[in-house]
């Protein structure tokens, strides 16, 4: 019996998901949960084979949760509308076995949780594809760090108070975050890192 955890902040498809595995004689649904945080405690207690996460969720993200998870004896399989290049590079680094989108027909998912249980790696192949083209982040962790906390919209003044960095460190940061995404503004650089994936 594979034992699963199923992790997704939107109540409906986590019911979904449960159902559907539900009908699989050789999988079981230990527990399903609707944040990151509380994950990881359910994997001590439930002692899933395989976690399935979605990315967005609240608070803590399927990434970072993917990443707590690393040592936990489980297999994790990242579950996500959101088919970004970036996210997979930042999934496989963080110890996931899987990746794949929320669109894939059931009987693959199923399959999906099968072949990660059984020790191999499961990537959506489009997105395989697109991850080989745009290829991996450009930017370095202080640039990703000052281009995320930019999100909220803050001035150069507002940044430098909430990152402890000076203001010309925090200009110099998003000049080049701006130059690498090939953006003209920190706005579009924004849009373009979050649409790849990297933020």
């Amino acid at each position: 019996m594979i034992r699963v955890l199923l992790a997704d902040d939107q109540a409906l498809v986590r019911g979904a998901l449960a159902a559907l595995l539900g009908l699989e004689r050789d999988i079981e649904v230990v527990a399903e949960v609707g944040s990151g945080e509380e994950v990881a405690a359910e994997v001590r207690r439930t002692r899933p084979d395989v976690v399935l996460l979605d990315i967005q969720m609240p608070g803590q993200d399927g990434l970072a949760t993917a990443a707590e998870l690393r040592d936990a004896g489980c297999r994790v399989v990242m579950l996500t509308t959101f088919g970004r290049p970036g996210y997979l590079a930042r999934a496989m680094a963080a110890g996931a076995s899987g990746f794949v989108v929320k669109d894939i027909p059931p009987e693959q998912l199923v399959e999906t949780v099968r072949k990660v249980h059984a020790g191999l790696r499961v990537v959506d192949p489009q997105l395989a594809a697109e991850s080989l083209a745009t290829g991996a982040s450009p930017l370095t962790a202080r640039e990703h760090q000052v281009l995320r906390a930019a999100v909220s919209g803050g001035t150069v003044a507002d940044l430098s108070r909430e990152l402890h960095l000076s203001e010309g460190t925090v200009r110099n940061h998003l000049s080049a975050a701006i130059g690498k995404t090939g953006a003209r503004t920190r706005a579009e650089a924004i849009r373009i890192a979050t649409d790849r994936g990297w933020l």
